[in-house]
């Protein structure tokens, strides 16, 4: 694992964070492995040099993982059943405001599916890397992206 992985793991640690969405991971690839500190970053990436998503879990809940999706390197999902409650975790990773269009409108459109497909009954914890598309200064971003869904 490298350097940054394993400070990551102990940052988790020391501030007692069980979960955790990462972006920019830069991991090629669709894999499980362990940061150390007891702790495992499930990931996807298609390219070494940009984007990937993945998901840090405390592996004393990696029994808990029932299904992990992978939709592409800005979007992931992982569902856990932690005491009989089901618990979707969603990693996303938008792209910067000077991207293409389409390239927003696809990570918009992955990320509604992904909402879509989770139960009505089940709880949803989104940690995304938003670049900006959101919030009060970009009401025209928004409202530029919502027609296209």
């Amino acid at each position: 694992m490298t350097g940054k992985g394993r400070e990551l793991a102990d940052v988790m640690e020391r501030r007692k964070v069980d979960i955790l969405c990462v972006q920019e991971t830069r991991w090629k690839g669709s894999k499980a492995r362990s940061i150390g500190a007891g702790f495992k970053l499930f990931y996807y990436g298609v390219d070494s040099k940009r984007n990937g998503v993945g998901v840090v879990l405390k592996e004393e809940f990696v029994r808990n993982v029932l299904e992990v999706k992978r939709v592409s390197d800005r979007v992931m999902s992982m569902k856990l059943e932690i005491e009989g409650v089901m618990l979707n975790v969603v990693s996303g990773y938008a792209p910067q405001v000077g991207c293409e269009l389409e390239e927003k409108e696809r990570f918009w459109s992955e990320l509604d599916e992904m909402m879509e497909s989770i139960p009505t009954g089940e709880r949803v914890v989104i940690g995304a890397d938003f670049n900006g598309h959101v919030g009060e200064e970009n009401r025209g971003d928004e409202e530029e992206l919502r027609k296209g869904t």
